[in-house]
């Protein structure tokens, strides 16, 4: 295996949490309603989508874990952030690499 092979097959695991968390489209509906919204919490998320409130937990932790989301504490409530710049970071390395394994 050539070193810009091992080197995408690298980023291609730490990609991995990353695409776990697109895969689903409550995590895109979450993603989507957060992106139009300074920040929510899990009662309002859960309002405005077909989910219940232990379903969004799950899927917030899922986004979170994938460096999608944030939570910041204001008062006793738990705030939920878009938090994209990890992740647009990892995906444009991953776009890179691939393209020079694979030119056009």
């Amino acid at each position: 295996m050539s070193r810009a092979s091992e080197q995408l097959a690298q980023t291609f695991v730490a990609c991995k949490p990353l695409f776990f968390a697109l895969s689903e489209i409550p995590r895109q509906q979450i993603l989507l309603l957060l992106s139009e919204h300074e920040a929510l919490n899990v009662n309002q998320i859960a309002d405005q989508l077909p989910l219940s409130r232990p379903a969004v937990s799950h899927h917030l932790k899922i986004l979170r874990e994938a460096g999608l989301v944030e939570v910041r504490q204001r008062g006793t409530e738990n705030l939920h952030l878009l938090t994209p710049e990890l992740a647009v970071e990892l995906l444009a390395r991953c776009a890179g690499e691939l393209s020079v394994l694979c030119p056009e």
